[in-house]
């Protein structure tokens, strides 16, 4: 009886306390929030960002870790139920990537996970580059005009321009390669200068490129392969000749040249006979009989006979014959 008494005045106390066990046991399921509260996810260098995190569950005192991929970055003690701030300088690429929190109370083993916030690293784009394959092109050929921007955050968007008219639609790019576009040479107003614009995410950041014209290719005629094949061979004799003069003229002209300076043998002499058609060439030869003068006077009147009547000289023979 003493059992049951004691039994009914306790019940309220006990029920009061499993209500107020299973309310913490609830409290003790929820996690942590991580919020951000000042700046932006995409970030650039030397940006300050800071978080808020909160635990609603247990009671205090809590002690809030923030971590970056597991790894400790800052640790952060409150007594009562005010968020935990974490405030960070990006100073680095290493300093972006995914951050949580961790909160732990004072009557509890372990601790909870807060969600996870990503930052991203932006960074300026660099002046972009506009090029093609060929600068001369003809009416109704097809050409491409490429816009490519080395440096800078991804994605980047890219829009071609011919002087100040749009000409595309804008092309962005996720990954770090150019932009292409093919253009059709339709008519003269299609050549000319054309330009690009490159921009992403990183705050007042445009950049234009290079100009780069294209100019009307002229065609060429059926005679020009014909005066150029010309124009070789023409080359090619000029080079022979060069290369006949030391071989073949200088080494002939020396030869005739010294076959004209060669003394002559005897007592005989040459007369031209442009200076006189009757000089007498006189001819120092042995002595003969006086039976044989008439012989040798014959011959060479035979001999005078058959030259004709020559234009050059003629010659004629004394013949000295001894008394």
């Amino acid at each position: 009886m003493l059992f049951l008494t004691i039994l009914l005045f306790s019940y309220p106390q006990m029920s009061q306390q499993i209500q107020k066990t299973a309310a913490n046991a609830k409290e003790m399921l929820s996690n942590p929030k991580l919020v951000l509260v000042q700046g932006t996810f995409n970030v650039v260098l030397k940006q300050n960002v800071t978080l808020s995190c909160l635990f609603q569950a247990g009671s205090p005192p809590f002690r809030y870790t923030l971590f970056k991929h597991n790894q400790q970055v800052s640790a952060v003690n409150r007594s009562d139920l005010t968020p935990a701030l974490f405030t960070l300088t990006i100073s680095s690429a290493s300093d972006v990537g995914e951050y949580k929190c961790k909160a732990e109370c004072n009557n509890s083993s372990g601790g909870k996970y807060s969600n996870s916030l990503n930052f991203t690293l932006i960074e300026p784009i660099s002046k972009p580059v506009l090029s093609s394959p060929t600068s001369h092109a003809k009416k109704g050929q097809n050409v491409t005009l490429s816009c490519f921007s080395e440096n800078g955050s991804l994605p980047i968007t890219y829009l071609f321009f011919k002087g100040k008219q749009n000409i595309s639609p804008q092309k962005t790019m996720q990954k770090r390669e150019a932009a292409v576009i093919f253009l059709f040479m339709d008519s003269l107003s299609d050549f000319g200068t054309y330009k690009c614009k490159a921009s992403n995410s990183f705050p007042n950041n445009t950049k234009y490129s290079n100009s780069f014209n294209f100019t009307l290719a002229e065609e060429r005629s059926h005679s020009q392969p014909l005066l150029i094949s010309l124009g070789l061979i023409l080359l090619l004799l000029i080079i022979g000749f060069a290369l006949a003069i030391p071989f073949f003229i200088i080494p002939l002209y020396k030869a005739k040249k010294f076959k004209s300076t060669r003394p002559s043998i005897g007592l005989t002499s040459t007369v031209n006979a442009e200076e006189s058609e009757n000089e007498v060439i006189y001819s120092e030869i042995e002595p003969v009989k006086p039976e044989e003068e008439y012989i040798n006077f014959s011959v060479i009147r035979r001999e005078e006979e058959k030259a004709g009547k020559r234009a050059c000289s003629t010659v004629y023979s004394k013949v000295l014959t001894r008394d």
